[in-house]
């Protein structure tokens, strides 16, 4: 059995897509030095946020899919704690079966 981590995090809306591009390198080459692995990357674009976050209505929501050691979560959540561009962040641990893992692996 192997550990899959989902991170999501929002942006602020006001970022151009350089900006965004910028964000997104910056915490895969993060993760992928801290060892994760199969890292799969979703730009789920600008959305309406439930509720104000920082003033802000909307948000440029990014997802990453990866596997890999549980230290290589804390930096990266340090370093969007204390970035402007990230309004929030979530990391969740997702329990799966080898073979899904490898389908999930195969996918990418």
């Amino acid at each position: 059995m192997s550990i899959v981590y989902e991170t999501m995090y929002i942006l602020r809306p006001d970022l151009g897509d350089e900006q965004v591009e910028q964000a997104i390198n910056k915490y895969q080459n993060l993760l992928k030095e801290h060892g994760a692995e199969d890292l799969q990357i979703q730009n789920r674009g600008k959305r309406r946020l439930a509720y104000e976050i920082k003033k802000h209505r909307d948000g440029i929501y990014i997802q990453f899919n990866y596997t890999g050691p549980g230290t290589a979560i804390a930096p990266v959540e340090r370093a969007m704690r204390l970035s402007e561009e990230v309004i929030r962040y979530l990391t969740i641990k997702q329990e799966v079966h080898a073979e899904k893992a490898a389908k999930v692996a195969a996918a990418a």
